[in-house]
């Protein structure tokens, strides 16, 4: 008589736990979809500016006085409970100047950019943390609590993203790009750079869920690219004379504002550092909302 107890039990418990899981797996399917906008800060990782000491890779360089504003939106689309794609339109502005910097050489370089971060990214997401409570009871006349969703995750994905710095003299900004102001487009060795490039974005984020459709987030991430241009500073000091020749005696100025001539600024010598690609990053917080999935698996709006 036991045995039968237990084993009807032990039934019991496993269907009621099946039934359990089969219906958290039809509500994950049945909000898919998620829209995402959020307001958040940008900064920069690169040769202008900087920490009061010789230029070092990462975040012993940032310089947390130029950080700017940021904005995105963005759609994710659940392919498993743990596991999403998120595509993001995000804009920011990056900022550098050498004038924020005690450590002599670069104080001295004396060179400053701003740009303007336009960039689409797609990004696979794995959450290592989360958790879904909501009503236990289902009785009549009986209100269930609200459900909520937490998770925290990482991802990784692949951007393209589209920069134009611009350099102040007098008080007037200058896009830099056309000015060679390493001589790009003078030598036939330096031609001129991409202002459209790709990046990996790398980051963790988190959100958190009131009910089955409205949530709040926050992310950050480091973006890695491919080129040192995002500050337009990354190679040799060029024949100064040979650029205000070809392009004006403005790029010749901000291709060399140094405070004193020094050994440092003559042709040839160190302006960047082309082995250390630049980077960016993002932090956004963000309200989410989430569309319930149809029968094609299309959102509802």
């Amino acid at each position: 008589m036991k045995k039968n107890l237990l084993a009807i039990l032990f039934i019991l418990l496993f269907s009621s736990s099946v039934t359990e899981a089969q219906r958290l797996r039809a509500r994950w399917k049945a909000y898919r979809y998620e829209w995402s906008a959020g307001i958040g800060a940008s900064n920069f990782l690169g040769e202008l500016g900087g920490a009061n000491q010789i230029g070092t890779d990462g975040f012993k360089d940032l310089e947390i006085s130029t950080t700017r504003p940021s904005v995105a939106v963005g759609m994710r689309y659940k392919i498993s409970p743990v596991m999403a794609i998120h595509s993001h339109l995000t804009y920011g502005q990056v900022r550098g100047d050498d004038k924020l910097t005690t450590e002599k050489f670069r104080n001295n370089r004396n060179l400053n950019f701003k740009s303007n971060i336009y960039e689409f990214n797609t990004n696979f997401e794995f959450s290592f943390l989360s958790s879904r409570e909501g009503g236990i009871y289902r009785l009549r006349g009986v209100k269930r609590n609200s459900t909520f969703e937490a998770s925290m995750y990482v991802f990784a994905g692949i951007g393209v993203f589209h920069f134009n710095p611009k350099g102040e003299l007098n008080k007037e900004w200058y896009e830099l790009q056309p000015l060679g102001t390493e001589g790009q487009g003078i030598s036939e060795a330096r031609s001129k750079y991409k202002r459209t490039q790709l990046c990996i974005p790398i980051g963790f984020g988190g959100r958190y869920f009131f009910n089955r459709r409205w949530g709040m987030g926050f992310e950050f991430g480091v973006r890695k690219t491919f080129t040192d241009y995002i500050d337009d500073v990354s190679k040799t000091y060029y024949d100064n004379d040979a650029i205000s020749q070809a392009n004006g005696p403005i790029a010749a100025a901000l291709a060399d504002p140094s405070l004193v001539e020094t050994p440092s600024t003559n042709v040839g010598s160190q302006r960047g550092d082309p082995s250390d690609k630049d980077a960016y990053m993002f932090m956004i917080f963000s309200i989410h909302y989430k569309l319930r999935t149809g029968r094609t698996n299309f959102p509802i709006f």
